[in-house]
């Protein structure tokens, strides 16, 4: 995504016989990010716990999936298990596909966390990761897979809606003038943002288009509503950086309430889809 390293102020001596203060310590990286390395080190720590415990590395089951956290639209709507709507988010379907969603989430959340600070990335991956399952589960419980006679639910796991949330959030607050960045790194860093949505968008929807029922299904529903919940997720934001500290808890507050309230309203709504018809 590139970063901005601004010049060194310079330096300032001290009085005649005073004592040079120490250099500074540099901080170190995690420090600076902790819910980043936090939400990729919980994503890996199940994907090896999954491993250890029998699961394939590389081609996972439905049923390991499910039983490990998956969401699949007839579990939460018919038997009640709306915790895999968020449980979900941390379980994927091989290496391939955690070691790409961890890529990202490492890029995005270092590049998201010094505008909203380490509670403001973990509430935008948890609140955009569950609108993006809701959204999943609400559109295939309307639009199920038929295979023949019988209705297919399919499994949804993974980050990458959670990811797509952090990526729309992004989009707007790299809007902000009071960032201590020069107005065309600014550009470009949103810039980049937006293409990578926009790419990963069109590979999923391509993807998906010649795959028909037995190839490999990325779950685009989620990925649309994981990025439009980090859009609205950062509409009241003033990025921590520039603002003053009262006034971004306050607009921090108002943002997780009021996403809060939205897919409340939107898991009802899900709720009382009607069963689909065979």
């Amino acid at each position: 995504m590139g970063s901005y390293s601004a010049s060194p102020p310079p330096e300032v001596l001290p009085p005649d016989g005073a004592t040079a203060p120490p250099p500074p310590r540099p901080r170190r990286r995690w420090v600076s990010a902790p819910a980043t390395y936090l939400l990729v080190g919980i994503n890996s720590a199940v994907f090896l716990l999954m491993v250890l415990r029998g699961v394939s590395m590389w081609n996972p089951t439905v049923d390991q999936l499910m039983h490990w956290g998956a969401d699949r639209s007839s579990n939460v709507l018919i038997y009640g298990q709306w915790w895999r709507i968020v449980t979900a988010m941390f379980v994927h379907v091989g290496i391939i596909h955690i070691a790409t969603n961890m890529w990202c989430l490492w890029n995005l959340g270092l590049l998201a966390e010094p505008l909203m600070d380490w509670y403001g990335l973990l509430a935008v991956y948890i609140l955009t990761g569950a609108a993006g399952n809701l959204l999943s589960t609400g559109y295939n419980w309307f639009r199920p897979l038929h295979d023949g006679g019988a209705i297919i639910f399919p499994a949804g796991a993974g980050a990458s809606g959670a990811v797509f949330g952090i990526a729309g959030a992004l989009i707007v607050l790299l809007k902000s003038k009071r960032l201590p960045i020069p107005e065309y790194e600014l550009k470009r860093l949103r810039r980049s943002v937006i293409y990578f949505a926009a790419f990963n968008l069109l590979i999923g929807i391509s993807v998906n288009f010649g795959s028909g029922f037995t190839g490999v299904m990325i779950d685009n529903s989620a990925h649309i509503g994981g990025c439009l919940c980090g859009l609205l997720f950062a509409v009241p934001l003033v990025p921590r950086i520039g603002s003053p500290r009262g006034e971004f808890k306050t607009r921090m507050r108002l943002a997780i309430a009021s996403i809060v309230i939205l897919l409340v309203l939107f898991g009802f709504y899900v709720a009382h889809i009607p069963p689909p018809q065979g």
